[in-house]
């Protein structure tokens, strides 16, 4: 049975106590983006699909995703999916034993970030 007389203390690090690490930020970041991206194709899904239903309705909503909103989400899209393929690069490298030393987590995890927005500030110049 588990000591009532403990006191105040936590059973567990919290946000409080706990400052997370780069890594556990970008893991979190990883999640996080893979789930926009999922939004992002079901955006790409409703473009075609209003495409396939008529001008009219394809001008509609052609409107809205080249509108300045629109192109704020296809920004934020594609800083996802360069910062999801280039972590994912990460982890694969990972998944095979390399990398988990503190400082090359952490340069990796640097690159990782900056690499991301360099490549989206690419794939927009180029577009």
């Amino acid at each position: 049975m588990a000591d009532v007389k403990r006191g105040n203390r936590p059973l567990s690090p919290h946000l409080q106590i706990y400052r997370p690490q780069l890594s556990s930020v970008l893991s979190i970041f990883h999640r996080i983006t893979g789930v926009g991206l999922t939004l992002g194709a079901v955006l790409v899904v409703w473009w075609l699909l209003a495409a396939a239903t008529g001008p009219e309705y394809f001008a509609t909503v052609d409107g809205l995703i080249t509108s300045w909103i629109g192109n704020l989400i296809l920004l934020g899209s594609s800083w996802a999916l360069c910062y999801h393929l280039l972590n994912g690069v990460r982890h694969l490298v990972w998944d095979m034993g390399y990398g988990f030393e503190v400082e090359t987590a952490d340069k990796t995890g640097i690159a990782v970030a900056a690499g991301s927005g360099v490549l989206t500030i690419l794939l927009w110049l180029a577009a």
